[in-house]
């Protein structure tokens, strides 16, 4: 069994994803998100090295609080990074039939890497759901705002369709960056065309992340920018509804 490089563990997560769920944090990210609000996932160095089983154990104790919808849920950093323990941590999950979800921004997808491909399938083969935090449909804002393309991160949503595995998508409102109306309902258009996709988040950018700046000596590039009002992020998210909308009259649904 590979060990996992973990960063922390959470027992009652109520945001990341169906139900009540068990939220495993892994270490390592390679995008640069400028709103990123755990910074300190970021290096590939560092957490914890945990042995699979030690996971499933600590789930199981806590098990009846999940049986209602809930599962287990891996996050970051990024996930994928590890995904020998993924493979590793979900086949055993499988055992005691429990929901798996991936919290991923799909960065590492590589649609040309035979060998990466071979392990994302049999990863996906026991993957209840993807939550994929598309954070910029327009390439050259996204790399501003990642440091990364963000091509194959589109080539991954299709892959997701193509595998039929559960997709929910993630897309944070930043003010002046990520809240043009334009991109917004492209963003629509775009996952409008996948046919497994089962829900939209459109989640408002706050500001609680700049004090582990400064507690770390980074830079938060977005020290100017205000934090997104719920009543502003409704109407924002219309036009990512009107796309989706659009995509679907015209695929016939």
């Amino acid at each position: 069994m590979t060990k996992g490089r973990i960063h922390s563990l959470e027992s009652f997560g109520t945001v990341d994803g169906p139900g009540t769920r068990f939220v495993v944090f892994l270490q390592g990210c390679p995008m640069r998100c400028a709103y990123c609000h755990n910074p300190d996932t970021q290096p590939m160095e560092g957490g914890t090295l945990m042995e699979p089983q030690e996971i499933v154990d600590q789930y199981l104790r806590n098990e009846p609080f999940y049986r209602s919808g809930g599962g287990l849920t891996v996050t970051g950093g990024e996930p994928l990074m590890q995904i020998d323990f993924l493979i590793d941590l979900f086949t055993l999950l499988k055992e005691h039939n429990v929901h798996t979800c991936i919290d991923t921004s799909g960065i590492v997808f590589k649609k040309n890497n035979d060998a990466l491909i071979e392990k994302l399938d049999k990863l996906m083969a026991i993957t209840d759901l993807v939550m994929l935090d598309i954070k910029h449909i327009d390439p050259e804002k996204h790399m501003w705002l990642c440091e990364q393309p963000n091509e194959g991160i589109l080539d991954f949503a299709k892959y997701l369709e193509d595998r039929k595995v559960d997709l929910w998508i993630r897309h944070v409102v930043v003010p002046g960056i990520t809240d043009n109306e334009e991109d917004l309902y492209k963003l629509g258009y775009f996952i409008g065309q996948l046919s497994n996709l089962k829900a939209l988040d459109a989640l408002p950018y706050h500001t609680m992340g700049i004090p582990k700046y400064e507690n770390l000596g980074l830079e938060y590039r977005l020290k100017d920018v205000p934090a997104m009002g719920q009543n502003t992020l409704i109407e924002k998210k219309k036009f990512i509804l009107n796309g989706i909308k659009k995509a679907h009259e015209e695929r016939g649904k």
